[in-house]
Order: C-alpha cells, then sequence, then structure tokens
C-alpha cells in the first residue's frame, strides 16, 4: 500500500511529523512556511479516518498509526529519522519510538500526551461528546488555549475537524491516547526529547510533563513557549519553526 503524505522540503535531515486528534496533515497553520526545507525534509501523514485517507480503512489505534509512519519511512528510503508530534500525534510518536528506538534520533512533543495513560477525570463527558458534538470540540479548543482565542479562529478549527476527520475514527483514538500506556517500553531510552508545552496550556502543563516526560526520558528536557497554548502552530509560528529547528539541529 502506498502511503499519501505532505513531504515539505528536501534537506538532508528527515523528520516523521504526526497530528494531533483535531487536526490533519494539513492542519499546521502558517508554521509550515516558516519551515527551513533546504535543511529538512518534513513528511506530514495523515492517521487513517483523517484528512487525505479519511477513507482508508483501519483499526484507528496509536499501533497502527506507528505501524504506518514506519512503512511510510521505509517507502521514503529514511533509515533513521527524527519524530515530531503535536498532542495525539506525540503519543503515537512515542509508538513509533517503542516499536523501533534504534531508528529514531530525536524526539520533539508539541503539547504531548504524556507516555502513560491519561484520565480525563471531570472532562471525561466533554471529550467523548465530542465526535458527535461539534460544540465539545469548540469547548475543548477554547480550553487548551487558554480561553484566549478569537471566536473565529475557534469556529474555523472546529468546521475543520468536524469535517476533516470520521467520527467512528475520533471517537477510537480518544480511547487510545487516554488508555494506552507506553511508558514502560519507553522510560530509559536515551535518545534527546524535547516537550514544547505552551505557557496557556490548561489541559498539558509544565508540572503534568516534570512528573511524566521528565521521568521517562532522561535525555529528555522541557521547553516552556510564552504567548501559547496547546495550538502554537498557529498561536506562534514563527517562533515555534525556529526553537524546534534547533532543537532537531542538535
Amino acid at each position: 500500500m502506498t502511503i499519501t503524505h505532505r513531504l515539505v522540503g528536501t534537506g538532508a535531515q528527515q523528520v516523521m511529523v504526526l497530528h494531533d486528534w483535531f487536526g490533519t496533515s494539513a492542519g499546521w497553520g502558517p508554521f509550515l512556511d516558516y519551515l527551513d526545507g533546504s535543511a529538512f525534509s518534513y513528511a506530514f501523514l495523515d492517521c487513517r479516518g483523517y484528512g487525505e485517507r479519511a477513507d482508508v480503512p483501519g483499526e484507528y489505534t496509536l499501533a497502527e498509526i506507528a505501524g504506518d509512519a514506519l512503512a511510510l519511512a521505509d517507502q521514503l528510503g529514511w533509515d533513521r529519522f527524527s519524530l515530531v508530534g503535536h498532542s495525539m500525534g506525540a503519543k503515537a510518536a512515542q509508538q513509533v519510538l517503542a516499536l523501533a528506538p534504534d531508528r529514531v534520533r530525536r524526539l520533539a512533543g508539541l503539547a504531548p500526551v504524556p507516555a502513560g495513560a491519561y484520565p480525563l477525570g471531570e472532562a471525561y463527558d466533554l471529550f467523548h461528546g465530542a465526535s458527535t458534538h461539534p460544540a465539545n470540540r469548540r469547548a475543548i479548543l477554547d480550553l487548551v488555549t487558554g480561553q484566549r482565542a478569537t471566536g473565529v479562529w475557534l469556529d474555523r478549527m472546529t468546521a475543520r475537524s468536524v469535517h476533516s476527520s470520521r467520527p467512528e475514527a475520533f471517537a477510537s483514538y480518544l480511547e487510545e491516547w487516554t488508555t494506552v500506556d507506553l511508558a514502560p517500553k519507553v522510560t530509559g531510552l536515551p535518545l534527546p526529547a524535547r516537550a514544547f508545552v505552551g505557557e496557556h496550556d490548561l489541559a498539558l502543563t509544565a508540572e503534568l510533563y516534570r512528573g511524566t516526560w521528565l521521568t521517562h526520558y532522561p535525555n529528555g528536557d522541557l521547553e516552556v513557549l510564552p504567548n501559547s497554548g496547546h495550538y502554537p502552530m498557529y498561536e506562534i509560528p514563527v517562533a515555534l519553526a525556529t526553537t524546534l529547528e534547533r532543537f532537531l539541529r542538535g
């Protein structure tokens, strides 16, 4: 099976990029305009049930995303590469790492869901209702961006999420990224691993990563992104491209 993807840049440093629960390979906003395509080659993959792969059948699991990412790397002829994952995509990236640690140079998590289970607590109904209720999606977007975003942006992001994902895929991936525990498989792996967290993200906070990400990766660290919430690729695109590529260069 040939895996459809979006390729940005032709540089020698190869980077696999996995999107979030609400996103697609195209859902990265103006951030894409500021990437250094002469130094990097970025492959953006749609999860099954999303974007250009909305009609690709699947079980909609993290393991399936990871398998597709590794198959795409093989398709591109990439033996070793770095991983960038946003939110849910960062947990899928950690599944890739668990399956093929020797193939991954560096791991960058943008507001990453940690490797362990992520119980939703009082937000359970809000999140689990989001597959069928667009208003829930909008409320989640508002929460994770610190209730700072304009209504126009919230409406646009909500509509894009509804139109670019299959409800059954959306629901299944939620069950996966909240319940699967990858911590035993990745804890202690020595690669450079950085969690980028928006200072205004009300869900995935710096304090959370101090008890998760920083305990999983001995060479892991944390970078707080000023003036951003959960979507730095929209909120601070130039600053994100700059600091992310500085990390990827090493």
